[in-house]
Parts: C-alpha cells; structure tokens; sequence
C-alpha cells in the first residue's frame, strides 16, 4: 500500500456522484447553463440545484441569474478555488491507486 494514501484528503464537498459530475463538466467547459448541466448529468432540477448550493457554498462555482428576454436563464463557472480543489480532489484519488508496475 502506498505510502501516500490518505482517504482524508478526499475533498467530501467534490466527492458525491453528481457534485464530482459538475465539477468535471465545468472544468472541461468553464461555464455552463444550469439546463445544459441537467440534460448532460441527468439530474432533476431539485437535486441539481441542491448540490450547486453546497458547491457554491464551498466557493466552487459561482452562479449568476440573469433573463433570456422573459425566460431566467442560470449560468455556473468554476472558480479559481474550485479549479484549484478539483484539481487537488484528483491527485488525491491518484494518490489512492496502486503503483503502476
């Protein structure tokens, strides 16, 4: 077992199923609408924006409500912090494998 290995540094705000889902979309797209982030993780809109809260929360994303003409129209990015924390978040599952032989 790797020396290394540490499951407290598994970042618990990142790890559930459909947090760790928005994190790697925006990190890959920057930005994002929220209509756009339920079709491409299939979540419902309750679920979604409860997570989007813990994430916003944490200072991962942030979240800007504007009007499409008459229609509200959500957009998420990550931030400098939540690019910083996923990108920790994966070295630490890394770090969780074994060595390559």
């Amino acid at each position: 077992m790797s020396e290394e290995f540490d499951i407290a540094a598994i970042d618990d705000v990142i790890h559930g199923r459909l947090r760790l889902g928005v994190m790697a979309y925006l990190s890959g797209s920057g930005t994002a609408e929220f209509t756009e982030l339920k079709t491409k993780l299939q979540a419902s809109d309750g679920n979604l924006s409860v997570q989007l809260r813990k994430l916003e929360e944490a200072g991962y994303v942030a979240i800007e409500k504007t009007y499409a003409g008459r229609k509200p129209l959500t957009r998420l990015s990550i931030t400098e912090a939540g690019r910083s924390a996923f990108i920790a978040y994966l070295d630490a599952i890394e770090k969780l494998l074994p060595p390559k032989a």
